[in-house]
């Protein structure tokens, strides 16, 4: 009997769905990581993270799934060099995630923080706003979030870029870029967005040159990870008026420290890396393992797994 120990926010209905996706395996719950590590020797499948000191116990383990999209902190060394195999939620907040960019792409474009201090003070101020018919988005990672992101441009009428690993005709996108080509991205756009997973390959790979090489009209939107933008040089292209102002809901230490400059940038809105926190989000993961288990009891392929080394 194949044995599933399960942690992480997972309600009643969730596990009985669990169970009838493979109803020869047994599925156990637990509701903390630790409870879980404690019979981890039994375990030939994992639903959330286990440690590095829990992965030399676990003798039996083949499969791993991880409630997030991004599998960062399933991604140390011991688990990357180990034969067993890791999958992700990764699609299971795209569309949040597309629906906060735009929000954010809205309030910048409209500056619509001015209101909001209006309506507190209880002035009623006409003023003329900027509208995104017309202007052009640039996309840093055309995965699930970034086509789901194009789509939506495209309905408020924008020009849409991206660049991806591998360029290739992507949907709602009227050109695609290497990566080599990135800093033409960044002059072309009104708004750059990343929605790359953090990686070996994306860590700090927007510095001062590539803020400098976007337009002192543009705004910088990150939802995926922090750290793929170096902090310090976003923080002078903002104080320093390289770029317009930004949406962060990805940052690069996190929690943000209550000291931290960027809370106090009049161009900058910041949000706690909360945009695809919806019930929704939650089921899509719940629905994705659900899949895989029925996957992995009948000997199929599954699906959203990780590239180990790649990260993603």
């Amino acid at each position: 009997m194949t044995t599933v120990l399960v942690t992480g926010v997972v309600k009643d209905f969730q596990l009985e769905a669990m169970r009838a996706a493979a109803p020869g395996a047994e599925v156990r719950y637990f509701a903390t990581q630790a409870a879980l590590e404690e019979q981890i020797e039994e375990a030939e499948v994992v639903a959330g993270n286990i440690t590095a000191a829990a992965l030399v116990r676990a003798g039996k383990l083949r499969w791993v799934h991880c409630w997030a999209a991004g599998p960062d902190a399933l991604m140390y060394p011991e688990m990357v060099a180990s034969p067993v195999v890791c999958t992700s939620s990764k699609g299971n907040g795209a569309i949040p995630l597309a629906e906060h960019a735009m929000m954010l792409m809205l309030m910048l474009n409209r500056d619509a923080r001015a209101w909001l201090r209006n309506q507190e003070a209880h002035v009623w101020e006409h003023r003329y706003h900027g509208e995104l018919n017309g202007l052009t988005c640039g996309i840093i990672g055309l995965g699930y979030s970034g086509q789901d992101l194009a789509l939506k441009c495209k309905a408020f009428h924008m020009r849409v870029l991206g660049t991806r690993r591998t360029p290739q005709p992507t949907a709602n996108v009227d050109e695609v870029y290497p990566h080599e080509r990135l800093d033409e991205l960044l002059a072309a756009s009104d708004f750059v967005v990343v929605t790359a997973p953090r990686t070996p390959e994306t860590i700090g790979m927007l510095g001062e040159a590539q803020f400098r090489a976007m337009k002192p009209t543009a705004h910088y939107i990150c939802f995926s990870r922090g750290g793929i933008a170096d902090d310090g040089a976003l923080l002078r292209a903002l104080q320093e008026g390289w770029i317009a102002g930004a949406g962060l809901d990805a940052h690069g230490e996190e929690p943000l420290p209550p000291d931290s400059p960027f809370w106090d940038l009049p161009n900058t809105i910041v949000t706690p890396h909360n945009g695809a926190t919806t019930l929704k989000t939650r089921q899509r993961g719940i629905d994705i393992f659900v899949e895989n288990l029925r996957r992995y009891t009948s000997d199929e392929p599954l699906v959203n797994v990780i590239d180990k080394h790649a990260g993603y």
